[in-house]
Formats: C-alpha cells, structure tokens, sequence
C-alpha cells in the first residue's frame, strides 16, 4: 500500500528487529511477577487501568503489553507462546520488519484507545464496570491477530495439532473465528469493545487486501458484455439463443432436437459439421489448390 511505502521510507529505520522476540520475554516478566507473591504487586502496578492512567499513572498505557494472555495453564501457554514466535518471525520474513511493527504496534494502539473511550463513555453513564476496564485487557486478541494474518498468508499450511494430527492453518483460523465471535456476541459491551480492537489491526490488514473489483457490478457487467461479444456470430441464431452444433447441409441445431447427434467430417476441407443423417449422405467440400 502506496502510504505505507512513504512511511516505511521515512521511519523505516526505527522499526524494531525480531519483534516477536521482545513480546515473549515481556510475558516471560509478566509470567515471573505473577507467580512470585512477593512482586505481584508490581504486575498489578504495570497492567492497564484506565481509571489509574487519569490519575497519573501514565506508563500504564505501554507497560500493560507484558500481561501475559492468560495465567491458568503456564505450560500450555509456553507452546502457545513459542508457536506465536515462529509465526510472528514469519510474518516479519514475509512482510519487513517495518511493517510487521506497524502490524503489533497498531494492534497494541487501538485496543488502548479503544479501552481509554469506553472507560470515558461508561464513566459518564454512571456505569460501574468503568473500574473494572483493566481486568479485561491482556494481549491474547494481540497474539490471535498474528495467527489470523499468518493464515490469511498461507492458509494451505499444515500444523500438527496436538502434534499428531495434521490441520490447515485456514480451519484452525475459522474455528478460532468462531469462538471470538461467540465470545464477541455472548459478552458486555465492555468485553465487545476490547476484543473489537484488538483486532482491529487483523481487520484492517485484511480488508484492504482483497481484491474488490473482481465482484464489484461494474466488473460482472464488463466480464459477461465481453463474453457475449466473443461468441462466434454463426453460433447465435436470430432469437438470441446459443447453440453448440448445427448441420452444414439442413441447418438444425442441438437446440431444435437435443437427440440429434452431430459429428465433424474427416474428409471435408474445413470444420464442416453434419447432424446424423448427411453425415454420410453429403458431398464432400474440397476448396482447389491455388
């Protein structure tokens, strides 16, 4: 796209290599605050709480992209994590490396504007899920966009799912499309917000690179004009219809008896086709040699 070339040739300098790798070792502190009693203060001090950023706290605003996306199962999240760094590394291979920054960093923007409007919006309506914005934000939608542009990418690759069993990357991105947008229907506006997005980036990225002029009505008026226009005259009779064979001697058509049965003869100069019954009772055409 035309207006990320101009940015990527004048920032193109500051974006930073392996991405993917400092997003890990950020949920690797935010796992190891967590499970240390003693410094989960510190976790709680860093996450993103709309209300807190209002009174100063200002480094919420970036420092909540350690929080890691869940806490229940470390070890499953440790294969989701290095999964999510092979694909981000991908990503930034197929990509550069200045795109693929303004691909997180977008994500990790909108989700915190998005959360700072809704707290403002719900602040204003005396709602009390206001103080609560914080504990809905963690970077899992930010994780699940990665997966979904490198599907989006490559969607006939295979995974070992459980590591057995093999799946393409595009049903694994629907099913997981699936289940956000139950989440997405099923949930507060709150929760709707947050997940819209933290995606927005993915929504972004794949909209304005489809091909939209295929489908429009302009482009099926031209493509069905065209072929109407190269149809071999002598295949339309004067009603309109469109016939595939017609007799060279009594000029019926497949469209006045679909039994008939058409065949080319070998011994006629030229593409000469006769219906069952001059096929072999016709006289041979023979243009004579200059």
């Amino acid at each position: 796209m035309n207006y990320l070339n101009k940015l990527e040739r004048k920032f193109g300098r500051f974006a930073i290599p392996d991405l993917s790798k400092w997003l890990i070792i950020g949920y690797g502190i935010g796992y190891l605050l967590y499970y240390m009693p003693g410094l989960r203060w510190l976790l709680n001090l860093l996450t993103l709480d709309p209300a807190k950023v209002m009174h100063g706290q200002v480094w919420r605003l970036v420092t909540w992209v350690i929080t890691p996306p869940s806490f229940s199962n470390i070890f499953f999240y440790a294969i989701m994590m290095l999964l999510y760094y092979q694909l981000g590394n991908a990503l930034e291979r197929t990509w550069g490396t200045f795109r693929f920054n303004v691909y997180i960093i977008g994500g990790v923007l909108f989700t915190t504007v998005g959360v700072m409007i809704s707290y403002f919006i719900l602040r204003a309506l005396g709602n009390p899920q206001a103080a609560y914005m914080g504990l809905y934000v963690s970077t899992y939608y930010i994780n699940l966009s990665i997966f979904l542009a490198f599907a989006a990418c490559y969607p006939e690759m295979q995974l070992m799912l459980y590591f057995i069993i093999p799946v393409k990357i595009k049903w694994l991105a629907v099913l997981y499309a699936a289940t956000v947008a139950i989440s997405f229907f099923t949930n507060t506006w709150t929760v709707r917000v947050v997940i819209l997005m933290s995606l927005m980036n993915f929504l972004i990225f794949f909209f304005s690179t489809r091909d939209y002029r295929r489908v429009s009505p302009s482009e099926i008026k031209r493509k069905r004009d065209f072929r109407a226009q190269t149809r071999p005259v002598h295949m339309r009779r004067e009603d309109g219809r469109i016939y595939k064979h017609k007799c060279a001697v009594c000029g019926r058509t497949d469209l006045d008896d679909p039994g008939l049965e058409f065949r080319f003869c070998s011994k006629c100069d030229g593409n000469y086709e006769y219906c069952q019954e001059h096929l072999f009772t016709h006289e041979h055409v023979h243009y004579e040699n200059d």
